[in-house]
């Protein structure tokens, strides 16, 4: 049985994906390009490629680029800074699973994001660590992540669960080799997880799914 439980962050522990969404929507959109949440989950949570070069077809040149950046990662801050993200009924799950399982936080966020979204929410303190972007050289959908998280754990693929919401993150984690289970969120539920070991309704169904594990 799995030794150990590696989690997605934004859309699976808290509520942020959906800001980075009206952050970046909100910035490109002084330039006159429209991303609705369709463009968002197809550019960002399947292919990984962001929507700079959507701005850069408006003809926006690099150094416009780079300011817009800083704009919408300002904006993202502001938004995550306005309340406690948490996911209904993550506290319960993640607390409870602790106690069995050792855990760690795989995500695509920067530093500075990552942990002003967890500023209020408590959470870390369940987890060994957490790998931010820049820990990593290539992001999900490579496997690159997932295969450093296990390095840190010193565990094999088989001894890991991975819980994920995203087409790419379920990509990465595969070509790692490991199990992954995925919990779709709003903006992902339309997504093809062909591939997952399992799609559940709520991080609830994880909890008891593992209900009779033991680490």
């Amino acid at each position: 049985m799995f030794k150990a439980i590696l989690w997605d962050n934004d859309g699976v522990l808290v509520d942020t994906e959906g800001l980075y969404f009206q952050a970046t929507r909100e910035t490109i959109a002084s330039v006159g390009v429209e991303l609705t949440a369709e463009d968002y989950r197809q550019l960002f949570l399947v292919e990984a490629r962001g929507a700079w070069h959507l701005c850069s077809a408006r003809g926006v040149d690099e150094a416009g680029v780079r300011r817009l950046a800083d704009e919408r990662d300002r904006r993202y801050l502001e938004l995550i800074a306005r309340g406690d993200p948490l996911l209904p009924g993550v506290r319960e799950v993640v607390s409870a699973l602790a106690a069995r399982f050792r855990m760690a936080i795989v995500t695509s966020s920067k530093p500075e994001p990552f942990h002003r979204a967890h500023a209020a929410t408590g959470l870390l303190r369940w987890f060994e660590f957490a790998l931010t972007r820049e820990q990593y050289a290539r992001a999900k959908p490579d496997p690159e992540p997932y295969r450093v998280a296990c390095e840190r754990l010193g565990l094999a693929a088989r001894d890991v669960l991975v819980i994920e919401d995203s087409e790419r993150g379920l990509r990465s984690a595969k070509a790692a080799g490991l199990t992954c289970w995925v919990v779709p969120s709003p903006l992902t539920a339309a997504s093809d997880f062909t591939g997952a070991d399992a799609e559940l309704g709520s991080l609830r169904e994880v909890l008891e799914r593992l209900g009779g594990a033991r680490a």
